[in-house]
């Protein structure tokens, strides 16, 4: 294994060395809950991949809300699912209808978003990496089932992930164990398999988690501190080497993995990697879907067109005043590469569900500037070879 001489501090002395950007992300770490991990990587002669992870402020006993982030482990376990179904006439881009098996449930039988209106597991990806699309989330998470899910993941070494609910949609703990019933059809309309609706009779655990002193409900303030015990969560820690996973496939231990195929793992890399504007289906203005949409690391909130020769593979999340990017940052001009993942609360007033959060004033220019002193270190620093990205150099022309 290739060593690195960076302190264990390295990221606490970086950010003191840009005291302007940094001093209040410091002097509030903890009030603030800010976690960081940067992952440098090493290619050996052989371009095979070294890592080296440095934390700041990381602490699994500070819980953040995940957000959309949870997005990623579930689209990566929609592919295994579909693998594993082994059905010659079954693929991502087969029409998936779900229905509805309770009344607070709801249906798709179409989607007007994809190119001939039908919904699909290669379309719900699509949104949930270009634009984050919550309906698109909920529906793999019913395809997948919640004890699927928690299962899953258990398996692949991350015990502490929980995964529970749909987004965007008020239903309760029972019923977010209660999923869809969902299909698969052939353009004809033949069924080519049937799932029934699945109820996740095991136990879930109350974490026991209340932030803030007030919150909003019914849009009365209610001064008291706001419940996440029944809510999502991830480890940064996890989310980062989730992503490491489909990224570096090899780098980690086989029962760790997803089971999916090359060109599913070349699906989601282009799609992780893509922006809004680079896809015709679904179709998204650049006027509400700017490049830097789902791209915070590095660059904010920036509006325009980024780099050509940055590409970020990467999945964020923001609810709550939680602002959170997972993120696998190369440059191709410069030959650089690296990983880095962050998450802030902006949240100063400590009232949630009031959708008056601090994102644009500290979330996004932490993003923003953190993301910018790292890539910088990483544009000087020597490497002992030089990467080859080839397999992250990927054809963008509109799909």
């Amino acid at each position: 294994m290739m060593q690195t001489h960076l302190p264990v501090n390295f990221l606490e002395t970086l950010m003191q060395q840009h005291s302007q950007e940094f001093e209040s992300i410091l002097q509030n770490r903890n009030n603030w809950n800010v976690q960081i991990i940067y992952t440098q990587i090493n290619r050996d002669k052989n371009n095979v991949p070294h890592f080296q992870e440095y934390y700041f402020n990381v602490d699994t006993n500070r819980y953040f809300y995940p957000a959309s982030t949870v997005k990623m482990p579930v689209a990566f376990l929609a592919l295994e699912k579909l693998h594993q179904l082994n059905l010659p006439a079954v693929n991502v881009n087969t029409t998936l209808i779900t229905d509805s098996s309770a009344p607070q449930q709801t249906f798709v039988f179409t989607q007007p978003t994809a190119i001939d209106s039908r919904p699909t597991i290669a379309n719900y990806i699509k949104q949930i990496f270009l634009v984050s699309d919550n309906d698109a989330f909920n529906r793999l998470y019913e395809f997948l089932g919640q004890k699927t899910i928690l299962q899953q993941l258990q398996q692949k070494g991350y015990p502490n992930a929980i995964i529970r609910h749909r987004l965007e949609v008020n239903l309760t703990d029972e019923q977010n164990r209660l999923t869809n019933a969902c299909s698969f059809y052939d353009t004809s309309g033949q069924l080519l398999w049937h799932q029934p609706a699945q109820y996740n009779d095991g136990p879930l655990p109350n974490l026991q988690v209340y932030l803030g002193k007030g919150y909003y409900q019914n849009h009365q303030l209610i001064n008291a501190p706001f419940n996440f015990s029944q809510k999502n969560r991830l480890y940064l820690q996890d989310l980062t080497h989730i992503l490491r996973s489909v990224l570096f496939p090899q780098s980690v231990l086989p029962a760790a993995r997803f089971d999916i195929t090359e060109a599913d793992r070349q699906f989601l890399l282009h799609w992780m990697s893509a922006y809004p504007h680079e896809s015709n289906y679904p179709y998204y203005d650049t006027a509400h879907y700017w490049d830097a949409y789902c791209k915070f690391l590095l660059f904010g909130s920036e509006k325009g067109s980024l780099p050509s020769n940055i590409r970020i593979f990467n999945k964020v999340g923001d609810a709550y005043g939680f602002l959170t990017d997972v993120a696998y940052i190369i440059d191709t001009k410069n030959n650089i590469e690296f990983m880095l993942s962050a998450t802030i609360l902006c949240n100063s007033k400590g009232i949630f569900n009031s959708n008056d959060y601090d994102y644009e004033t500290i979330g996004y220019p932490f993003m923003k500037n953190i993301g910018k002193i790292v890539y910088e270190y990483e544009l000087k620093r020597k490497r002992p070879y030089p990467p080859n990205l080839s397999d992250f150099i990927l054809q963008y022309q509109n799909q």
